[in-house]
């Protein structure tokens, strides 16, 4: 009979509940797995056996509070037409059967979209049906699967203090008890028996042992809960041979001591877990400060357009305060919760639901932070500051990226198979000094646990990349996640979209073929333009005099024909000669924009391209990738191109954005990888499709789901530099690669030769993370400094 809970693993004491020929502990972990079962979840066991998590049977479910609007308002992300999406903290998260089984929650109860786990925050992300579900129904039914959510409102955005503050606690109380255990073992350094220290040996003896209570039953316990939680769900990880080295040295000690064989190794035992909790926290504030600079310091140069006086002024994200007015023009995103002050929104949520609908708001209607704009322009009072977290968070979406990252594959995989490597070892150089030498068994062993561990190994490529993405924000290009950065290292194909991307906005020169438009016309145009974020359209936008506030309604607007909308009652179409219908037109060499009016051609404008400063230069400096343009306008610049890009340059004019995308997968199927550059809007799919798509930012909010990657219109001459950098830092996580094996090579060959003493290799242990650390530091910021000298 067994004696374990079928669920969750932990040992049968009180009660022996049979059901479906298991046994379980208790009614709650019955309950959860009658729960798995009926909605077809019983992988769940498949994946780990005794995974699962205890329902805790004392706790309350009564979470009702959270539905009051005042709670809800506070805890909630996003809850808009039906669909709410909330983040809870749940500490209990501690294997991939606890995150298979969350991100299952939508098979569990229908009423819930999705929901998405941050392992090593501990946080789940739920999207639900608000109007079928409440608050603290989702809130009781994480707790019935044993995953209750920790909802403290005072703490609600600092959820990690508490684990900081307790590794501290932990930190501190381990250096007191080293300290004075190293002043108890005096008398045993003197070496001499007649010294009155010496003579009260076994008070001092005993003295350490009780400090090394404290060590062993406080502050070394955040190792041993680590490897308990692997063995216990079948995994070896790296704290498992660390705590074997605990136990082997407190119980050798016990013995030494009782049977005065020698003072043991408590001053071993304090060391060990004072210098490895320092490399903990070490590395703890290491991911944190990558995690700060990730969240807050992404500015994303999106230029809002804020309205004063009557006036449009562009502005960062980080200059919009609460108060202020601003503009969303069609298929821009909205930046921050704000209430609808004019003109008529119609939202589109995808980008946080993942449901593509558009949503009616109204005059005074509340907006939240992360929809789309669908139509024409509407202005909002911000209600709330900009929180760049939480459209990191968006950005990040699983939905939106591409592909996991290979180093960190790679790491997770070598790190899988270190630490059996690392207790072989340990065995076999056992079995070596117990011929040789038995008394050098405890030392050797209890080095080679310690000195051998593959923190560093684990920080080689997070904290380069890091670095890199930090760099890469400093010189204007923000992009998705490290994973993209490998990626751009493995580019072998790049495409260009024209208008906007290579050709200058400010510069384009336009001249107007027709009747002269009046007062009215002009500013009829111009609002109908004022909804637009196409390049086109902002160029007119700029150049046609007059105001835009005239009310446009059944405003639309076509990707890659033009754009329409009524105007006094009057029908203005403003796009190409196909969208208008025009025939028999004499095809011009020249990028043509027709304007017409309740049916009537009033003329065009024409422009002349204008292209970016050192567009030459940069395409020279991509001659080892295959370069493609792909242009909606006509080739009426084909022998302007040709005389910037390479004569084998594949040009392609007249793309509809199906063509776009059509093109970047007939070129993926030959197994290139492809990057696009292109405004996010016409070609917002073909980015997508890419391998990495790059928005160029100007003055307009390019903040788009689509793209991994947004690059400042000031840094375009620097994009080689930008390629060149994401293959430096590929070979610099090698290095360090390299660094950390000859670490645990070089320290593994002092230990097994019986060499390292335990306590020096706990003091070189965290030593081998701040190595990796300060190098990728230093090698980044060199080469950084190598590489980018033009933006200096």
């Amino acid at each position: 009979m067994s004696e374990n809970c079928f669920h969750c693993g932990q040992r049968i004491e009180t009660e022996n509940i049979k059901f479906d020929e298991k046994e379980f502990c208790c009614v709650g972990c019955k309950t959860v797995y009658e729960i798995l079962n009926l909605k077809g979840l019983d992988n769940y066991y498949a994946m780990n056996s005794d995974a699962g998590v205890r329902p805790d049977a004392k706790s309350n479910l009564h979470f009702d509070f959270l539905d009051t609007p005042e709670i809800f308002e506070k805890v909630v992300d996003f809850s808009d037409d039906g669909t709410t999406v909330v983040s809870f903290h749940v500490p209990v998260i501690h294997c991939t059967s606890c995150v298979w089984l969350l991100e299952s929650l939508q098979d569990v109860n229908p009423n819930i979209r999705y929901s998405t786990v941050n392992f090593t925050q501990k946080n789940v992300q739920i999207s639900y049906k608000s109007d079928e579900m409440k608050l603290s129904e989702v809130a009781k039914l994480m707790t019935q699967l044993g995953y209750k959510p920790s909802i403290n409102l005072q703490t609600l955005d600092k959820k990690d203090n508490k684990h900081d503050r307790m590794l501290l606690y932990k930190l501190v109380v381990a250096g007191f008890c080293f300290g004075n255990i190293m002043l108890l073992a005096f008398p045993e350094y003197t070496g001499d028996s007649e010294n009155w220290l010496d003579s009260n040996k076994d008070f001092f003896r005993w003295g350490m042992f009780l400090l090394s209570l404290p060590v062993m039953f406080f502050s070394a316990t955040e190792f041993f809960k680590s490897a308990w939680q692997g063995l216990k769900n079948k995994h070896i990880n790296i704290d498992l041979p660390i705590a074997i080295g605990f136990w082997v040295l407190f119980l050798r000690s016990i013995y030494d001591i009782v049977f005065d064989l020698s003072p043991g190794f408590f001053d071993s035992i304090a060391g060990l877990a004072f210098f490895m909790l320092i490399g903990r926290w070490f590395q703890q504030r290491t991911y944190k400060a990558l995690a700060f600079d990730r969240d807050y310091k992404s500015f994303y140069p999106i230029a809002v357009i804020r309205l004063n006086n009557g006036n449009e002024e562009p502005i960062l994200l980080s200059d919009v305060k609460v108060g202020d007015r601003i503009l969303i023009r069609n298929e821009e995103i909205i930046p921050a919760d704000g209430i609808l002050m004019k003109g008529e929104a119609m939202i589109d949520n995808s980008f946080v639901t993942g449901e593509s609908k558009l949503i009616q708001k109204q005059s005074g209607d509340k907006i939240f932070a992360g929809g789309k704009q669908s139509g024409q322009a509407i202005e909002l009072e911000v209600i709330k500051e900009v929180n760049q977290s939480y459209l990191t968070q968006l950005w990040n979406n699983e939905a939106f990226q591409k592909e996991e990252s290979g180093l960190n594959k790679l790491t997770n995989s070598i790190s899988q198979y270190f630490v059996i490597v690392v207790l072989i070892i340990s065995i076999l150089s056992a079995i070596y000094w117990y011929f040789k030498d038995p008394s050098q068994i405890m030392q050797v062993v209890t080095a080679i646990l310690i000195i051998t561990c593959p923190c560093a190994l684990g920080l080689s490529s997070p904290f380069i990349l890091g670095n890199v993405m930090r760099i890469f924000g400093e010189k204007k290009l923000y992009i998705r996640s490290t994973a993209t950065i490998e990626t751009m290292a493995k580019i072998d194909e790049i495409v260009f979209d024209k208008t906007g991307t290579i050709t200058e906005s400010q510069s384009t020169k336009v001249l107007f073929v027709g009747e002269e438009l009046n007062e009215w016309e002009r500013r009829a145009v111009k609002s109908v333009l004022k909804n637009s974020n196409h390049p086109l359209s902002r160029i007119l936008y700029g150049r046609i005099l007059g105001d835009s506030n005239l009310e446009v309604i059944d405003y639309q607007e076509i990707p890659g024909k033009g754009q329409m909308g009524i105007v006094d009652g009057k029908l203005v179409k403003i796009g190409s000669k196909s969208f208008l219908g025009i025939q028999n037109l004499e095809e011009l060499n020249q990028t043509q924009v027709f304007i017409e009016l309740d049916g009537r051609i009033l003329g065009k404008f024409e422009f002349k391209n204008q292209y970016r400063s050192g567009l030459k230069q940069m395409i020279e400096r991509l001659n080892a990738y295959k370069i493609s343009i792909l242009s909606g306008d006509n080739d009426s610049e084909r022998s302007n191109l040709k005389t910037l890009f390479p004569a084998s340059t594949e040009m392609k004019f007249n793309q509809s954005p199906e063509d776009k995308l059509r093109f970047i997968q007939e070129s993926q199927k030959d197994n290139r990888k492809v990057l696009m550059f292109g405004d996010g809007l016409n070609d917002a799919g073909a980015i997508k499709q890419s391998d990495v798509g790059v928005v160029l930012s100007e003055d307009i909010n390019n903040f788009s789901p689509s793209c991994d990657a947004i690059l400042d219109a000031k840094s375009f001459q620097s994009f080689p530099d930008f390629l060149r950098f994401s293959k430096i830092s590929i070979h610099l996580i090698w290095a360090a690669f390299t660094i950390s094996f000859l670490y645990n090579i070089i320290g593994l060959a002092f230990a097994i030769t019986g060499n390292l003493e335990p306590l020096v290799a706990t003091i070189i242990m965290p030593i081998s993370s701040i190595t990796v650390v300060v190098f990728a530091t230093l090698s980044t910021r060199i080469f950084s400094k190598m590489t980018f000298s033009s933006l200096e």
